[in-house]
């Protein structure tokens, strides 16, 4: 469905859990660009629902299971009303001018199925510019033609067509002190060490199908081939040094390497700890692998995520 002017219309996800602190700013930036934009809310007790509804904006409760069966429940929500669907997050703030350099892009390159923004963050209220920080992420997809994959945790959208890059810029910024932060990835190396875990079960690994960026492509090899392929311990420490001195990390100062020690060195060997635990109980008590997951990390994937339903080649 497209405009009088003939702009493409847009329709934004954004998933919520106690978001008061960021929705409103996140909600400024796409308002008055998007069609509808749609929240779905996984059980705020916050502010959250009422600034949704103050500001004009669809409010959706969804009981969570993880990021990717949440997001595409708001695809299907969103249908094929809009012409494009925007996934944002609500810690998420794009460039002023996003919409209109969207616009443009895709008036210019119309068989354009994908739309890759230029993704940085911040930490303790500083950006991380340097240590693989920047990424290029696929947030911008036509309706009917994309979906997110189905994995516990680094999960991409897929499209069934091409992707460009648009250099919009999509800061991450989260307002949350350290505990929150520490805490988050703590629920982050559960579900990254179940997705590990089911790589090594499924003959297919983490296949997907449909067109995700070059950058996302080359990070999910290196993880699934080489990385996981890595002695438990030794992986975190090379990958700490990657990205501490070989890309630059220290270049962030003092900030920076607070950063890259948490995310990039413990936040790894957590997880890998995580996933020793969840292979020594589960050789200790010949469990399932799902009853062993359960027990250690508390995480249900009997109803795993699924894709359930393929982009086509319509609209």
């Amino acid at each position: 469905m497209n405009r009088p002017d003939a702009k493409p219309s847009v329709t934004a996800i954004i998933l919520t859990m106690n978001e008061e602190q960021h929705l409103r700013r996140a909600l400024a930036c796409v308002m008055p660009h998007c069609r509808e934009v749609i929240v779905v809310d996984s059980g705020s007790t916050d502010g959250t629902e009422a600034i949704v509804r103050e500001m004009g904006a669809r409010w959706v409760s969804n009981p969570w299971v993880n990021y990717a069966t949440q997001f595409n429940h708001g695809v299907d929500l969103a249908g094929e009303a809009s012409d494009w669907i925007l996934r944002l997050d609500a810690d998420e703030i794009l460039d002023a001018d996003w919409f209109a350099r969207f616009a443009a892009l895709v008036s210019h390159k119309p068989g354009t199925t994908g739309i890759a923004l230029r993704r940085m963050m911040t930490f303790r209220g500083k950006p991380i510019r340097f240590g693989l920080a920047r990424t290029w992420q696929l947030r911008l997809f036509r309706a009917g033609r994309g979906r997110c994959e189905a994995r516990w945790m680094d999960e991409h959208i897929v499209v069934d067509g091409p992707v460009e890059q648009l250099g919009v810029q999509l800061l991450d910024d989260n307002l949350n002190d350290l505990k929150w932060w520490t805490q988050k990835h703590l629920g982050y190396a559960d579900r990254e060490a179940v997705d590990l875990l089911l790589s090594e079960e499924r003959a297919d690994g983490s296949a997907h199908s449909g067109a995700m960026t070059g950058q996302a492509k080359v990070k999910r090899w290196l993880k699934d081939k080489v990385y996981a392929r890595l002695p438990i311990g030794l992986r975190a420490v090379l990958f700490f040094i990657l990205r501490y001195v070989f890309a630059l990390g220290f270049l962030d100062g003092l900030r920076g390497f607070q950063f890259h020690v948490l995310q990039g060195f413990w936040y790894r060997l957590y997880t890998d700890i995580r996933l020793d635990e969840i292979r020594k109980l589960r050789a200790a008590e010949n469990l399932p692998l799902e009853e062993a997951i359960r027990r250690v990390t508390g995480l249900d994937i009997s109803p795993a995520p699924a894709l359930d339903k393929e982009p086509h080649n319509g609209g």
